[in-house]
C-alpha cells in the first residue's frame, strides 16, 4: 500500500490524482501546515526538507512531487499514464513534466511566497511578485502555443500524468491577473482533466469542493 503525506491543495495534488487514476491501494496522511507539522521532528525523518508531499511505499520513502509521479507511472505501466521508458515519446513526456516542475511551478511558488526572496520589504515584494507572475505567464503561453498545434493534451491525443501536473499548477494560478484558464487551449485541457472521476475523487478526499481549477 502507498501512503501519501499531504496537505489540501499542495503539490501532493498531482500524485494524488495519479493514485486515483491508476486505482492504487493507498492511504492519506495529513501533514497539517497550519500547525507547521511539515517541520516536526517526526515528519523531517521522512522528508528532511520539510516539504510536502512525501510518498511511503513499504520501506521506500520518496520526496518531490514530480519524482513521485514518475515512480507511480513506472510502477503501473498498464495504466498508460506515461509512454514506455526509452522511447522518444517518453523523452517528450519527461520534458514536459520537468518543464512544469522546474519552470512553471518554480515561478508560481515565488509568486505565492515572494517573502522567501524579498523578506518584509514591500517594494521588493512587489517587484518579486510581478516578475514571477510575468515569467509564469510566459511559460503558460508556451504551453498554450504547444496545445494549439499539438493538443488537446500535452502528448497530443493521449492523456498523461503530465496533464494532471498541469491541472494542479493551474489551480494555484487562478488568482493571476491572467489565469491559466484565460488561454482557450489550456482551458480545454483543464476541462477534460477535471471531468475525470479520478481527479474529482482526489480533490474531494482532500476536502476541496470549490472550483478545481
Amino acid at each position: 500500500m502507498y501512503q501519501l503525506h499531504y496537505f489540501p491543495g499542495n503539490a501532493n495534488a498531482a500524485p494524488h490524482m495519479v493514485l486515483e487514476e491508476i486505482k492504487a491501494d493507498y492511504e492519506l496522511c495529513l501533514v497539517d501546515r497550519t500547525k507547521n507539522a511539515q517541520k516536526s521532528p517526526e515528519y523531517l525523518k521522512l522528508n528532511p526538507n520539510g516539504r510536502i508531499p512525501t510518498l511511503v511505499h513499504g520501506q521506500f520513502i520518496l520526496n518531490e512531487a514530480a519524482a513521485i509521479v514518475l515512480y507511480l507511472v513506472d510502477n503501473h505501466p498498464d495504466a498508460g499514464l506515461a509512454p514506455k521508458v526509452g522511447t522518444p515519446e517518453r523523452a517528450r513526456f519527461n520534458q514536459w513534466l520537468i518543464f512544469l516542475t522546474n519552470s512553471l511551478q518554480e515561478e508560481l511558488m515565488i509568486w505565492q511566497y515572494p517573502e522567501r526572496l524579498a523578506g518584509d520589504d514591500q517594494a521588493a515584494l512587489d517587484v518579486v511578485k510581478r516578475g514571477s507572475e510575468r515569467r509564469a505567464g510566459a511559460f503558460l503561453d508556451v504551453i498554450e502555443e504547444h496545445l494549439e498545434k499539438n493538443g488537446p493534451f500535452l502528448l497530443g491525443n493521449k492523456l498523461s500524468a503530465a496533464d494532471f501536473y498541469l491541472a494542479m499548477l493551474a489551480r494555484w494560478g487562478r488568482p493571476m491577473t491572467r489565469p491559466p484558464r484565460s488561454r482557450p487551449h489550456i482551458a480545454n485541457l483543464l476541462d477534460r482533466v477535471t471531468a475525470l472521476p479520478s481527479v474529482r475523487r482526489a480533490y474531494e478526499r482532500e476536502g476541496i469542493t470549490d472550483e478545481i481549477c
